[in-house]
């Protein structure tokens, strides 16, 4: 799920101390809040005697900024972190500069009293998976040479107005849930869905997205070397299936119609799935994301993954990759602009003062608009600008983090659970749909023993104008913190039964669009761009008219979600290699 990108809170100050770390890493007034961090454990202090910090004084801190790098990375999401750490691989000299004082972005985790939040996403599916058609993010961590322990799992609890069910995936199970709540027309419909999609997957997964680059190699690095897999595929699909793959970057409600699919139940469910996966519906998603992850969730003998040490090992794990093969990170270090010398990206600019000079390229992981607030205005083409500006944007989240005792929770409690509380508002309506994730039944080590950590929000459905200018610090804005979480506690209620009482929760945090526009400089606090699959606003490539200035990151092709930012972030790598580099990477993981 995306999931894309979210933040971590502050609460009011109460008696509760909550030992907010981005508040103590960028922000003067934090001490007031929380806590100093918890001491870094051994694999930290290890992985972090290779961080940089480039707003130290240290004269051996000012020489190796001042050296600069051949690509300057700003932001340290996984698309930041998937490109420098390919670039690393690719033996090219790569700084990553961070404004947090932890590395990941929206996947980053955070600690308080303990309990390990994750601030983003946690439904994943084939991380461990290898070969041409595995999860971009996973071949991204296969050409680091990195591994990814993880729980597996097949199912999560729905909560809908017809009723609740445990909702297990795979090719058959969903049709005695199907059969229950929707009657057999609702079945003899998914059947023909699946069959209908399932065989798209094999053209929807034949070019690697690793194969993909930004300039004319891509007709050596994907055309010429997937050819005859594309022509395989088509084969087997045969004059209709192959029909209907013209059809994958259309929206998927196309291919719905097309199915005469007119069950309710079945349309909803899967407005459902496509905007946990990119934020909008069926009539604006493309379909070939949706065909992908049909084959992942629907085919014989598919799972659910979750990093046994939380989202964060995603990230560690990229990390690790980058410093492995010379890359660095500099965290705390916020880049206030783009330095642009005779038309071309040349570096950046920290907070600081310093300078840091880019040799061959700068990339930005910031979201479109933010990128475009870290250009001399004088430099970008109003035609550029105004594409930008004009970009619609998805709303923001509310969240909610909890630490509770798990004495009273019944034993069999999943990871998963998701609520939906009107189908006529439609999902992408706000108050409506709320997401639950209790990582710790699957991952106890998130937790004190015997206690649980949970995460709950409304993705993408919160409109930033109701939050629009109130400060922080008031009572207003307190009271409408309480009054837009209400939904969120009342899904926990649902999903965690008479057990669970809030009051006696050791840990609550609620965090508004506010909190996401603060600590995640995502403008607006904008889950991303709300970019309509068939329509002429298509998602951005990542080269930009500013000469040796890349982006990568959800405000880019192929758009939200972990795959697809983990894709983007892979593709401008390979565009800043040559094509005998690249290709030689493509040998080395045997895709």
């Amino acid at each position: 799920m995306k999931g894309r990108e979210r933040g971590q809170w502050v609460l009011k100050v109460e008696k509760q101390i909550t030992n907010h770390p981005m508040e103590l890493g960028l922000f003067p007034n934090a001490a007031r809040y929380c806590r100093p961090p918890p001491p870094l454990s051994v694999a930290d202090r290890r992985r972090r005697s290779n961080i940089v910090a480039l707003n130290s004084s240290s004269s051996k801190v000012e020489s190796e900024a001042g050296a600069g790098a051949d690509v300057v990375v700003i932001g340290s999401g996984i698309g930041g972190l998937c490109c420098a750490s390919l670039l690393a691989r690719y033996e090219q000299d790569v700084l990553v500069v961070e404004s947090h004082d932890r590395p990941g972005g929206a996947a980053h985790c955070f600690d308080v009293k303990n309990y390990k939040f994750d601030s983003g996403p946690s439904l994943f599916s084939g991380l461990q998976s290898r070969g041409p058609q595995a999860n971009p993010l996973a071949q991204v961590l296969d050409a680091l040479g990195e591994s990814l322990p993880c729980a597996t799992y097949d199912s999560w609890m729905v909560y809908i107005p017809e009723g609740e069910f445990l909702s297990r995936i795979g090719p058959t199970e969903f049709y005695k849930d199907l059969l229950n709540y929707a009657g057999p027309n609702a079945v003899q419909e998914w059947k023909k869905l699946l069959d209908a999609v399932l065989p798209l997957s094999t053209a929807a997964m034949a070019l690697p997205p690793l194969s993909i680059r930004g300039d004319l190699g891509v007709l050596s690095t994907a055309a010429a070397r997937y050819a005859p897999s594309l022509f395989k595929s088509f084969l087997q699909m045969g004059p209709q299936g192959a029909l209907g793959a013209t059809k994958l970057l259309r929206p998927f409600s196309e291919i719905l119609d097309g199915l005469q699919l007119k069950d309710p139940f079945i349309r909803n469910w899967i407005d459902l799935l496509s905007f946990l996966l990119a934020g909008v519906k069926s009539d604006a998603i493309l379909s070939a994301e949706m065909v992908y992850m049909f084959a992942e969730w629907y085919k014989p003998g598919c799972c659910l993954e979750y990093p046994i040490h939380g989202s964060a090992a995603i990230v560690d794990a990229l990390v690790r990759g980058l410093e492995k093969f010379g890359g660095r990170i500099s965290l705390q270090s916020h880049v206030d602009n783009i330095v642009v010398e005779n038309d071309r990206a040349v570096g950046v600019k920290l907070r600081s003062g310093q300078f840091i000079r880019a040799r061959k390229a700068v990339v930005s992981n910031a979201s479109m608009w933010d990128t475009l607030k870290l250009l001399p205005g004088e430099v970008v083409p109003k035609s550029y600008s105004d594409r930008i500006k004009t970009t619609p944007q998805c709303e923001s989240f509310m969240h909610l983090h909890l630490g509770f005792d798990a004495e009273g929770i019944r034993d069999d409690l999943g990871i998963h659970h998701i609520v939906v509380n009107d189908w006529k508002r439609g999902v992408d309506a706000d108050q409506n749909v709320v997401l639950i994730s209790v990582p710790s039944v699957l991952s106890p080590n998130l937790a004190p023993p015997g206690k649980h950590v949970l995460h709950a929000y409304m993705p993408g459905t919160e409109p930033f104008e109701l939050w629009e200018g109130l400060d922080r610090r008031s009572a207003e804005y307190r009271n409408l913190k309480a009054e837009r979480s209400e939904v969120m506690w009342r899904a926990v209620e649902r999903a965690l039964g008479p057990g669970f009482n809030r009051e006696k929760c050791e840990v609550k945090l609620v965090g508004s669009p506010l909190t996401h526009e603060r600590f995640l400089r995502r403008n607006r606090g904008t889950y991303g761009p709300a970019i309509q699959a068939g329509t002429n606003n298509a998602f951005p490539g990542h080269s930009t008219p500013i000469p040796q200035l890349y982006c990568c990151g959800d405000s880019t092709f192929p758009g939200i979600g972990v795959p697809a930012v983990a894709a983007s972030g892979a593709i401008v790598a390979n565009s800043l290699v040559s094509v005998s580099q690249h290709s030689q990477l493509l040998e080395a993981i045997g895709i």
